[in-house]
């Protein structure tokens, strides 16, 4: 399904979550899909081809207006800024200064590899999830924190906490630098949204200080401050890939799933907007460009070549196909 421009890419013919759709046949239908051609050349195409199927779009084509789109939801992470490396940097940081030892004999405090990281924060949802995973694993450590590895829950979450908070100040730090950029086409995205009536939402897992601080440093005051919804980690129980997140948005929004098109960057955000039944495109990352993508409806290396008219199309289409 990856694309060899931003412009020309796979489009797949299937529910944004197949459980929703247990009749449906387990492969899906591709079809390739150019943004600037009419959705009648698509739709006549592609719907004859998936004639000899039963399947269903996971939300009513009635209550999306035939595929309307309303609102457009962006992930932070790895889709408005490429940050994981930055990420990983500030929890390395947050290791050495509270010297963070897993074992006894470490010689050194605890680093987190860059493959190691990748894997990590693709399966694993937010900070403090990602922490107490990891000690679960390979030991509950040592630090300046606690003098000998926490035993008690109450003792381990304080360790968490701190690590966590010292961590997002860092992040901070590296943000207010000024070396991050947004990544192509994003901000140009935005605009072209809110240009058009379009509800504009974020929601990311990251917690909310260093979030709101990246989005006023990235995307601009003005913009944030005209956001129809934000959302963070901080303001739901369960990370992504569970959906409560964009079960919250869709709420704030006053809108139905199918009204909106979430923007994300990892199969761990695609498995929380499908759940959540709405359909998803994927901008990739390096540290993500691997992974299985089937339930996105399109995938791009990013967006500096895709206009808001395009997303409408694409939308409209794969539900006329389906």
């Amino acid at each position: 399904m990856v694309s060899t421009s931003s412009s020309l890419f796979t489009v797949l013919l299937s529910p944004p979550n197949p459980s929703l759709c247990p009749s449906s046949p387990s492969s899906n239908l591709r079809t390739t899909f150019h943004p600037r051609i009419s959705p009648l050349f698509y739709s006549s195409t592609a719907v004859a081809a998936s004639s000899t199927r039963r399947t269903s779009f996971s939300v009513s084509a009635a209550s999306a207006g035939a595929g309307a789109l309303r609102a457009l939801i962006f992930d932070c992470d790895g889709v408005i800024l490429e940050s994981e490396h930055l990420h990983r940097q500030a929890y390395n940081d947050a290791f050495s200064h509270f010297n963070v030892r897993c074992s006894s004999d470490a010689s050194e405090p605890l680093n987190w590899g860059l493959e190691f990281y990748d894997d990590l924060q693709n399966r694993i949802g937010g900070g403090k999830p990602k922490m107490r995973w990891y000690f679960k694993e390979y030991g509950w450590p040592s630090s300046t924190i606690f003098k000998t590895p926490p035993e008690n829950d109450k003792d381990r979450e304080t360790l968490v906490d701190i690590i966590q908070d010292w961590k997002t100040e860092r992040y901070k730090e590296i943000i207010k630098s000024g070396t991050v950029k947004p990544r192509p086409g994003v901000l140009r995205l935005m605009d072209e949204a809110k240009a058009a009536g379009k509800k504009l939402a974020i929601c990311s897992a990251a917690t909310k200080s260093s979030v709101i601080l990246c989005l006023e440093s990235l995307i601009g005051l003005e913009r944030f401050q005209g956001l129809d919804c934000f959302l963070a980690g901080d303001d739901v129980k369960e990370k992504k890939p569970d959906p409560s997140i964009y079960l919250t948005a869709t709420k704030k929004l006053g809108l139905s799933g199918g009204d909106c098109l979430v923007v994300e960057d990892s199969v761990i955000g695609l498995q929380a907007a499908t759940n959540a039944g709405m359909p998803c495109i994927i901008t990739y990352t390096s540290s993500t460009v691997n992974q299985d993508f089937k339930e996105a409806i399109a995938k791009y290396p990013d967006l500096g070549d895709v206009r808001l008219k395009d997303l409408e199309i694409l939308l409209q289409s794969v539900v006329a196909a389906n």
